[in-house]
């Protein structure tokens, strides 16, 4: 017998049980739409804040982001609060019990990467300031795309890419253009929402109060 072919993936907003009208990717899980509605896209300049996602989204490469999701708490916990300055002195003892740490991703590479990026961090505050470097890349406002279906998304653009590169060049990994791509939609610096998701408008509103406008 056949195997039963899967249903398209939904590209499309779609209405939640709450009838809200969302993005498709978080589907029906509670912890993913509670994320979405609250987080994602919303315009981010705690430099602590953008740490903390840009360490997140490295550990995500080859996995999903639900599964880092939740993990997320045990990372915080694991992870000194995400302090770049206690991260950046981590010995090799403490990395070694990362790895032996199951509520986290083991990785010891992703592991040595965010030390890397903490020395980064610690670098860049001195120099004005993380989070101003990083959305200097958008001239201290978030983009906003009009994004109709999924599709219309790409994997990463020319200032992904040029992130990357800039970082890649101070001694980051797991820094690639995709991987910075995502993380520029998730800290609002690309409103990637759907035009017919509910957290859209609400992503303009925001990105027209963004003290970032201010620090261009």
């Amino acid at each position: 017998m056949p195997d039963k072919e899967k249903p398209p993936r939904l590209r499309v907003a779609s209405r939640g049980d709450d009838g809200k009208l969302r993005c498709p990717w978080p589907g029906p899980d509670p912890l993913y739409c509670a994320y979405h509605d609250e987080e994602w896209g919303a315009p981010e300049y705690d430099d602590r804040a953008l740490f903390e996602k840009l360490v997140l989204d490295g550990f995500q490469a080859g996995l999903s982001w639900i599964t880092i999701l939740r993990k997320r708490p045990a990372f915080r916990a694991a992870f000194d609060g995400f302090e770049p300055a206690k991260i950046a002195r981590w010995s090799e003892k403490k990395k070694d019990a990362l790895m032996r740490d199951a509520g986290i991703v083991r990785n010891r590479a992703k592991i040595e990467a965010t030390q890397a990026l903490a020395r980064i961090y610690l670098d860049l505050m001195e120099k004005g300031g993380f989070a101003r470097h990083l959305w200097s890349f958008v001239e201290g406002e978030p983009i906003q795309n009009r994004r109709h279906s999924l599709s219309e998304v790409p994997a990463e653009t020319d200032i992904s890419r040029a992130i990357a590169k800039d970082l890649r060049a101070r001694g980051g990994n797991f820094v690639g253009p995709t991987i910075i791509y995502a993380f520029m939609q998730a800290t609002g610096m690309v409103n990637d929402h759907l035009v017919d998701c509910w957290r859209c408008e609400e992503c303009q509103k925001l990105a027209r109060e963004f003290p970032g406008r201010a620090a261009k």
